[in-house]
This record gives C-alpha cells, sequence and structure tokens, in this order.
C-alpha cells in the first residue's frame, strides 16, 4: 500500500540516496550540509512509502511571488527506477496538491532540466505550462 509523510531533518540520511540517484558528482557530506541548511529555510520534503518502504521523495518550497501568489513548488522529485511508471508519481502530485491547498496554495510552479525528456512529457500531463527558461550563475 502506497502512503505519504512529511519527513523532517532527522530523516536527511534516508533523503539523500534519492538526491544522489539525481547527481552522483555532489558528495554525501555537501548534501547532508545542504539539507540541514534548507529545513532552517522552510523546506519541506515528503516521503512515498510502499508499505515502510521509502521509494520516493519529492521537496517542497511554499512562497509567496507577485505573479502567481502563494504557491508551493515540488523540487527534486524523484522516484525509485523499480517504481517509475506505476502510476506513483501521479498519486504523489496528487497528494501535494491537496497539501499545498491546505496550506492555502492557489498554484503549484517547478523547474525541470532541459535534459529530462521524460520528466517534461510527465509535467506537460499533469497540467504544467512551461513559461520561461531557468538561468543560472555560478558566483564562487
Amino acid at each position: 500500500m502506497i502512503s505519504f509523510k512529511l519527513l523532517t531533518q532527522a530523516n536527511k540520511l534516508d533523503i539523500i540516496p534519492f538526491l544522489k540517484l539525481l547527481n552522483q558528482n555532489i558528495p554525501e557530506d555537501m548534501l547532508e550540509s545542504r539539507l540541514t541548511e534548507m529545513f532552517t529555510q522552510g523546506y519541506k520534503c515528503v516521503g512515498i512509502f510502499d508499505e515502510d518502504k521509502l521509494i520516493g521523495i519529492s521537496g517542497l518550497w511554499i512562497m509567496t511571488k507577485y505573479y502567481v501568489g502563494k504557491h508551493i513548488e515540488p523540487d527534486n522529485v524523484i522516484i525509485h527506477p523499480d517504481y517509475r511508471g506505476s502510476g506513483v508519481g501521479e498519486a504523489l502530485m496528487k497528494w501535494i496538491y491537496n497539501y499545498a491547498i491546505s496550506q492555502g496554495c492557489v498554484a503549484s510552479e517547478l523547474n525541470c532540466y532541459v535534459s529530462n525528456n521524460a520528466g517534461q512529457k510527465f509535467w506537460i500531463k499533469q497540467g504544467y505550462n512551461i513559461i520561461g527558461f531557468h538561468f543560472q550563475k555560478q558566483l564562487t
């Protein structure tokens, strides 16, 4: 049975293996340090469980921007490869949308890497529109 639960900073060592699925180049100690800081900045993380087994995560940021209002940003949505294509992602997003509404959110926004074709198809299927580009500049 699939279930969802908000994880806490105490679960960060459970979260890290999923983040490593996205990017093997970031050392685990750096991920742990960043997660610690993120939790102090309002970061939340929902875990997806098959019985007691963690099978996926999504970071969650709730913020307000002038052009959209209060919204939720699913961040680094990761489903274990064994569970992809099984409807778990759809169920996760339904949970996230319900959680967002309970928190007073009126919209959802997210980023998706340009190289992630499967992700782009999933987000479009979820009803997201591509409205811009995400730019990044390293300062150090």
